[in-house]
């Protein structure tokens, strides 16, 4: 009997060893703990690496640069992460996007402006819905600055825009929806076509009809160093459907018509003011950055992002020159719109 019983309990003793070891098995061990965050790690810098490489299929591609230089903020999320796990394998990893990430964005840190300027220049989406036109008008003037371009100037609030400004700006042309506001004269102003939409029968739309939609505008301001091509422009808004995903149609057609006009102007200076609904890391304004470079990239304090208002995490807000210098790029206080008005000074 007494065998018996100790037969048994080295059975037992057997079954729970053997137990153990198919639970050991089935449970993570240290190296695969550290692939948990080693892997997004790699994903996140794979993806900043290659963004140009995403698709662009339902926008993706565009949604992907849109947003680009905030996917650095998973970086710290990532690395806290890490030490709390101990995973020594995670930080390394994190040395790619923070690398990637630096190399892309990391000049956009410092302030990069220097004295000097000729020209101030303020472009402003004021916002179609905009509750206070004339003070947001008188909070414009009080900048100072030379040049002052508005997009989405609704048909409303066009006579509150023309009565306030006029104290400051002898010049103005409306064009649409956008307009142009200027201390120096103007001369050939005139529409740019930039809405594509209408498709085979754009040529039987009336005039009348085409300038009511228009969305940009080409002028030249006498400064007192010479000609300056100023551009305005509204490209087409953005849109999230839960089928198609970003939709960006309107608004690619737009940048490629705008490039076409920038590309056979004549003047060799050239200012590019306005909404383009997208930051220049989007490639669909190649067509554009490789023709003007940014005011705020080139002499900016930060990112100057200008949307929304109450939270900018953009910049869809441009000022882009050829043929200037710009010393200073920077962001103005919140007006009644959902956008932030930026400023650049430029000089020959």
């Amino acid at each position: 009997m007494t065998r018996l019983i100790r037969r048994d309990t080295g059975s037992g003793g057997r079954r729970a060893r053997i137990s153990r070891v198919v639970r050991s098995g089935f449970r993570p061990g240290p190296w695969k703990r550290e692939l948990v965050l080693a892997v997004p790690a790699l994903l996140l810098g794979l993806l900043l690496l290659l963004h140009t490489q995403v698709t662009d299929r339902g926008g993706l591609g565009s949604l992907v640069e849109t947003f680009l230089p905030s996917f650095g903020l998973f970086v710290p999320v990532l690395l806290a992460a890490a030490l709390w796990r101990r995973s020594a394998s995670a930080v390394v990893a994190l040395l790619l996007p923070v690398l990637v990430w630096l190399h892309l964005f990391g000049g956009l840190l410092g302030d990069r402006s220097h004295s000097g300027g000729d020209l101030t220049v303020v472009s402003h989406n004021v916002g179609a819905d905009n509750p206070d036109p004339a003070g947001t008008a008188r909070d414009l003037a009080a900048s100072g600055a030379d040049v002052l371009a508005l997009e989405e100037v609704t048909e409303d609030a066009r006579g509150a825009y023309e009565k306030v400004l006029a104290q400051a700006y002898r010049y103005h042309t409306v064009q649409g929806t956008v307009g142009l506001w200027s201390k120096s004269p103007l001369s050939d102003s005139r529409a740019v076509d930039i809405e594509l939409d209408y498709g085979p029968l754009a040529d039987t739309k009336p005039a009348d009809v085409k300038l009511a939609y228009a969305r940009a505008l080409r002028t030249t301001v006498a400064t007192r160093k010479g000609p300056l091509a100023v551009y305005v422009a509204h490209l087409g808004s953005v849109r999230v459907f839960p089928r198609n995903g970003f939709w960006t149609d309107s608004r690619d057609r737009g940048a490629q018509a705008l490039g076409k006009a920038l590309a056979e102007e004549r003047n060799e200076r050239v200012v590019l003011l306005g909404d383009l609904n997208g930051t220049t890391d989007d490639r669909a304004f190649d067509g554009l950055t490789s023709q003007l470079r940014s005011a705020q990239e080139e002499a900016g304090d930060g990112f100057g992002f200008s949307w929304p208002a109450t939270f900018p995490v953009a910049r869809i807000d441009h000022i882009l020159v050829r043929g200037v210098e710009t010393t200073s790029s920077w962001v103005l206080q919140a007006t009644g719109s959902d956008h932030l008005p930026v400023a650049a000074g430029i000089s020959w």
